[in-house]
């Protein structure tokens, strides 16, 4: 097997040529003492920060008073403020099923809800709701049960063939299936980021990558990303990332394909903003910003609210999301380095776009991310030891 994605310079060439293995004290081994260190006091400050900031807007139910969302009602009228989104999603799907175009309706749709239209960015792509249509509320249920096993098999495989111990190879599938399954949640059906952000997850598990184009496996990761491309626009510096990761490696086969899906989408998507542009009004009013520079909590509340996490008390919850995406550091398999750079990269994005009501964005990542906090042990146990502090009993970790 190949090479992986963004791992160190030495790698091997071809496809009868392993990855050499890292450094007997994992990635860290040849850090200075004082950059671990400081490595060290930073991860220490981080996880005390994330225990003390907020990951819900102010003034919010807890989870813990009953259900996050309420039920819509059979008028499809929302019974909660975050239900209007899900509310506006159902009827878009109603009126195709109806055999209405969705060009022909969504935007005096969504203006009658008092939605922004302005810019058109506000609307949605079309493909989850001519999807939904399609399938039918049955269709729905089987094609949420077959994502979430999918995401499942495809991490215990890759989890086995890179070199997981049995414990850590059960583990960490375990903690990839509970942050796949919100997905099951049928309320959640008509949102974008539900299906996008499992696509993703099956992506990167399905995801083998060679050295100079040889050894590599990524015709289904492309499929999957592609679909969740399609499905919302936010999958774009996932399939970004994975394209920079075969240009890394000189696979320059799958480099082309990745960049030629970033030029389809970006037609596609200008194609969509036009459509949608020539039904907007003068008089629409602009949508409130996005950039909106919400620093930790807009990371933190971001994942936690779309995820499983939401049921933790927040001190729990904001160190686990830091703990998910370091503990990828951990894992001495070939994706170790691109599972922290994509979840890294997810969380600046969140600190700097995103209000509070756009925390289900978080939904994009969040099931990628939670096998992470699997491999955390090792990562803090391998980063102490670049270190050089003295420790009174080994750390147990895993491989």
């Amino acid at each position: 097997m190949g090479a992986h994605v963004l791992e160190f310079p030495e790698l091997g060439q071809g496809t009868g040529s392993p990855l050499p293995p890292l450094p007997k004290g994992g990635r860290f081994a040849h850090w200075p003492p004082l950059l671990a260190r400081l490595a060290l006091a930073a991860l220490a400050l981080l996880l005390v920060a994330s225990a003390l900031v907020t990951v819900a807007k102010p003034g919010s139910r807890s989870p813990w008073a009953g259900p996050v969302d309420g039920p819509v009602l059979a008028t499809g009228s929302a019974a909660k403020p975050y239900d209007e989104d899900i509310a506006l999603y159902e009827a878009a799907i109603a009126r195709i099923s109806r055999g209405e175009s969705y060009y022909d309706f969504i935007v005096p749709e969504q203006r009658a809800r008092d939605y922004p239209v302005n810019p058109a960015f506000a609307v949605r792509l079309p493909t989850l709701a001519y999807l939904d249509a399609w399938l039918g509320t049955g269709g729905q249920i089987a094609a949420a049960i077959a994502l979430m096993l999918g995401i499942a098999a495809a991490w215990w495989r890759r989890f086995g063939e890179e070199g997981a111990s049995p414990r850590a190879r059960r583990m960490a599938t375990t903690l990839v299936f509970v942050g796949a399954s919100l997905g099951l949640n049928r309320h959640y059906f008509p949102l974008h980021e539900l299906w996008a952000g499992g696509l993703i997850a099956l992506s990167f598990g399905l995801h083998r990558i060679g050295a100079d184009g040889r050894g590599g496996r990524w015709a289904g990761a492309f499929c999957a990303a592609a679909l969740a491309l399609a499905i919302r626009e936010h999958a774009l510096p996932f399939v970004l990332l994975m394209a920079l990761a075969a240009v890394y490696h000189r696979n320059w086969r799958e480099a082309a394909a990745w960049s030629a899906l970033v030029a389809v989408f970006c037609a596609a998507l200008a194609w969509h903003l036009s459509l949608i542009s020539r039904d907007v009004l003068p008089s629409d009013p602009h949508s409130a910003p996005w950039l909106v520079m919400r620093g930790l909590s807009g990371w933190l509340g971001n994942v936690v609210q779309s995820s499983n996490l939401r049921w933790l008390p927040h001190v729990l919850a904001g160190p686990a999301v830091v703990l998910m995406t370091f503990g990828w550091l951990g894992w001495r398999g070939r994706g170790g380095l691109f599972g922290f750079l994509l979840s890294a990269g997810y969380g600046l994005a969140f600190m700097l776009a995103g209000r509070w009501d756009n925390f289900y964005w978080g939904a994009m990542i969040a099931p990628a991310m939670f096998a992470g906090l699997a491999f955390a042990p090792r990562a803090l146990a391998e980063l102490v030891a670049a270190a050089r502090l003295p420790i009174r009993a080994p750390v147990p970790t895993v491989n």
